[in-house]
């Protein structure tokens, strides 16, 4: 979810200027006054165990309890958003999402597509500059890494990289965390086996990541179901190839019933950063605005960390010193993380076309709920 543009020192002030006038030309008590006046945000494809969203929504209906949210259709991939703005542009009701959060490459599509208004919130400059849009069409949230989620009551000896996964043990036992032809997470997941085999990001990945899911399937050991903690607790996907922080979110939840271990993979350490934007047909584009500043905000972004991502300011956070030492505690080791690999937003997008135009063909599993 990263575009690799660096901005020279001209072209950050000149963004800075810009993000200063917009600011200034709304302040956010008149967002804070013009959104309770809406009294309704509508949020789409945000389920609670995702990236700690249940207690950040709680928080901004606390901060804000004249604002209802309204949540659609939480288990909905990247591609469902953009299609449920398409769907509703002529529509006010509460089926209009306001805002989005899909993975990078769907961003700059969204934008090209006219489907997205610019926002700058308060704290754009502590953004990194390769992690958002230069004119705020959409901006990073949050990143995380590719990881095994394995219900080790079925699977007393956890694979360790994308290549454990065709060993015959686990045969019937490997899922995606969504459909590789709409959702952000799984599309990455293949690019994850694709580079697990040396490829480089973007086709060439893909390609290699489609062969390596063929083969999962012929052996008969990719389960065609869209892995998640239910399925992984009931045994139906007993390994899920997921987000580190959907993985961690999940084992914490299942309690040890049956306990569960993450795993980030040895073979590749993928990075994923996703990103935040504001419909372009947003029927209270005040409190999208609002829920955007509470996002970036301190307090939104050490939400986020409460639940094992990484937030985009996570960098300021910590320079500040206002993360608390036992969120810090919390995290996974540093050294599985240090030899993560950011692709580029071409890779990324080279990748998601190559990915949802060739699954069928190549590997021919229908993925379902």
């Amino acid at each position: 979810m990263k575009s690799t543009v660096k901005a020279s020192g001209a072209f950050a002030l000149a963004a800075l200027l810009a993000s200063t006038t917009l600011v200034q030309a709304q302040s956010l008590a008149e967002i804070e006054t013009a959104a309770k006046a809406e009294g309704m945000l509508t949020t789409i494809a945000l389920p609670h165990s995702w990236c700690g969203y249940g207690d950040v929504i709680a928080g901004f209906k606390a901060k804000y309890p004249e604002i209802s949210v309204n949540e659609l259709n939480p288990d909905a991939g990247s591609a469902d958003e953009l299609e449920a703005v398409r769907a509703n542009k002529d529509n006010k009701g509460p089926q209009a999402p306001d805002v989005l959060d899909v993975g990078l490459s769907f961003g700059p599509a969204a934008q090209a597509e006219g489907l997205l208004q610019p926002y700058k919130v308060a704290t754009w400059d502590t953004i990194p500059e390769d992690a958002k849009d230069a004119d705020g069409n959409w901006y990073g949230d949050y990143y995380g890494v590719m990881a095994f989620v394995v219900n080790t009551d079925l699977v007393p000896n956890p694979p360790m990289s994308f290549e454990d996964l065709l060993k015959p043990e686990y045969a019937g036992q490997v899922a995606l965390a969504g459909d590789p032809r709409a959702s952000n997470q799984a599309i990455l997941g293949v690019l994850a086996a694709g580079m697990a085999r040396g490829a480089e990001p973007g086709a060439e990945a893909a390609e290699a990541g489609l062969a390596f899911f063929k083969e999962l399937n012929e052996a008969g050991n990719f389960v065609p179901v869209i892995g998640k903690a239910g399925t992984l607790a009931q045994g139906t996907t007993p390994i899920v190839i997921a987000w580190d922080y959907n993985a961690l979110s999940w084992r914490d939840g299942l309690n040890g019933n049956p306990p569960a271990d993450v795993i980030v993979p040895s073979d590749v350490t993928l990075a994923g950063v996703y990103v935040q934007a504001i419909s372009a047909y947003a029927p209270q584009p005040n409190a999208a605005k609002l829920w955007m500043e509470y996002l970036y905000s301190d307090e939104g972004q050490l939400g986020w960390l409460a639940g094992y991502c990484h937030p985009i300011r996570f960098n300021d956070l910590v320079a500040k010193g206002v993360v608390p030492q036992d969120m810090l505690d919390k995290l996974p080791p540093a050294d599985a993380y240090e030899r993560a690999v950011f692709p580029s937003i071409e890779a990324v997008n080279a990748n998601s076309e190559a990915v949802k135009a060739g699954w069928d063909s190549v590997v021919g599993a229908n993925v379902v709920e």
